[in-house]
């Protein structure tokens, strides 16, 4: 007895380990390898069908041995019921199974479908689309970078002409960032995006404190952040804090009214917040929004343009306006840069949704990505396909968002993806001719993110970054920030921004189709 029940448990063994669910492969077919996974199944069918015969007939000769054998009878009948509780069980598998990959289509709890289908587009189609909708914005976008960076010089210069250089904060050349800079544009407005550094008049300097520090006190959901302390330091190579000099005597390296002037100004109170030493954002986003309105009122008779404030709570958030009635939306961002490197904090952050500390500033990694996508460039094929696929995505977003309104979703979350890919798949997968396969790429793995609610900051804690970008080493070694974090605490804003993803891919076909141009002869 103990020899038949020993045989049923091989062939439940056999049966179990052939069977293709205990290994299953990934699911990434395409409807032309259907008929080659049904072939398979129906084969692993037969196998199955074939050991249960076998099983059956070990199990008839169990039963004529088990009556002579009254003392294992009831251990027979328990392995019998085992046996037809695991075969009923690989049977349902079985059937799920199937119809999952004959359907490639499924939705788990929460919506998210388990592969993005973009198979009604084809390369002709975006081909076409890129050429017809998107090439226009390329030289548009050259020419308004053009006019906005003359604009911003002299709109600077006119606000350094305003400012006590002895006692005021001192303006340095701004920096161009964003998709303008990038050229991958391909919305209308226009916008540019300007980070404009500034530094405090001597004796002052800045000290930042980051949230990677092992001394930091930045709570866990300010992460990317830090505060700006407003310090005095004495003159190392000058003796005349510390000696007197008589009062005919003067120092060369200091005016004599120096420091009562900075003293008299309170740069404290102008610029930090109350009561402490670190840098308000607040009250510099109020300074810099002044200093601007004075610099327009001094070149504005130059100019056949109407500029405006377009959005009160970011001083630099400047709307153009031609006679035509053409718009070129500017943002002119005040910074503060991190030592000697590329890092600048910032007031505000394209992602950010909830960050209302007033001496927590985010820090922008803008230009290691700027710099990040000419290096890759280096290394991609003559006319690679990148740009297109973040124009082709950002020009999705946009029209859904027209359709359903914003979320937060966001054209940095887009590029973050990008930037990932261009550093995990080798330079031949972007050939011009790859552009549908790698369009799919970026929106499964944005759909893959939302799935598992991460997207992490594509400059921090990676260690694929290239050496070649100057990256200080304490933001590579540092921690992963993911992006969706402070989204996915609020429950309300995530749902909706996952339901507008989703809503992107359904209307994608028909987008492209829509804003194809078509020939009279109905081609395209």
């Amino acid at each position: 007895m103990q020899g038949a029940i020993a045989r049923v448990c091989m062939v439940v063994a056999a049966a179990i380990l052939n069977h293709p669910l205990l290994f299953p492969k990934e699911n990434t077919t395409i409807p032309e390898q259907e008929d080659e996974i049904l072939a398979r199944m129906k084969e692993h069918e037969e196998r199955l069908q074939a050991e249960q015969e076998r099983l059956e007939l070990e199990i008839s000769k169990a039963e004529k041995e088990a009556l002579n054998s009254d003392h294992d009878i009831y251990g027979w009948y328990f392995w019998s019921a085992l046996s037809l509780v695991i075969f009923f069980t690989i049977e349902v598998c079985r059937q799920d199974l199937m119809t999952e990959e004959t359907l490639d289509l499924g939705e788990d709890d929460e919506g998210y479908s388990s592969g993005v289908n973009l198979l009604g587009l084809d390369k002709g189609a975006l081909h076409n689309f890129c050429e017809t909708s998107l090439h226009s914005f390329v030289h548009e976008s050259g020419r308004v970078r053009e006019f906005v960076e003359g604009f911003a010089d002299d709109l600077l210069e006119a606000l350094r002409s305003n400012c006590d250089r002895d006692v005021d904060m001192e303006l340095e050349d701004f920096v161009g960032v964003g998709s303008i800079f990038e050229t991958w544009r391909v919305s209308k407005p226009l916008m540019c995006d300007l980070i404009v550094p500034f530094a405090t008049p001597e004796p002052y300097c800045f000290q930042s404190e980051l949230w990677c520090n092992a001394s930091s006190d930045i709570p866990l959901d300010l992460q990317g952040c830090g505060k700006i302390k407003l310090t005095k330091r004495n003159c190392p190579d000058c003796l005349c804090g510390t000696t007197s000099l008589g009062e005919e005597m003067l120092c060369l390296l200091h005016n004599e009214n120096d420091s009562n002037k900075a003293d008299d100004h309170g740069l404290e109170e102008l610029l930090c917040s109350r009561n402490t030493p670190y840098l308000s954002k607040d009250q510099v986003m109020k300074w810099f929004q002044i200093s601007v309105t004075k610099a327009w009122g001094r070149i504005s008779h130059k100019y056949e343009f109407e500029l405006t404030f377009r959005n009160l709570d970011f001083p630099g958030a400047l709307k153009i306006r031609f006679r035509s009635g053409k718009v070129i939306v500017l943002n002119i961002t005040p910074a503060i840069q991190l030592e000697d490197t590329d890092a600048y904090f910032i007031s505000h952050f394209p992602s950010d949704s909830g960050n209302s500390s007033d001496i927590h500033w985010h820090l922008s990694f803008s230009v290691y990505e700027r710099n990040l996508l000419k290096h890759m460039v280096k290394t991609l094929p003559n006319k690679s396909c990148h740009l297109r696929c973040l124009q082709l995505a950002s020009f999705l977003h946009r029209k859904q968002t027209g359709l359903t309104g914003r979320s937060a979703l966001t054209n940095y979350h887009i590029k973050t993806a990008l930037l990932h890919l261009l550093l995990s798949k080798s330079p031949k997968a972007w050939r011009p001719q790859n552009l549908d396969q790698r369009l799919q790429d970026l929106l499964g793995l944005l759909q893959k993110s939302l799935q598992e609610k991460r997207l992490c900051h594509i400059i921090i804690g990676n260690p694929l970054v290239p050496a070649e970008i100057g990256v200080p080493t304490v933001f590579l070694t540092a921690e992963p920030i993911n992006l969706f974090r402070p989204l996915v605490l609020q429950r309300q804003v995530y749902t909706k921004m996952v339901e507008h993803f989703l809503e992107m891919l359904r209307n994608t076909p028909v987008l492209i189709q829509e804003y194809t141009s078509h020939f009279p002869n109905g081609g395209i």
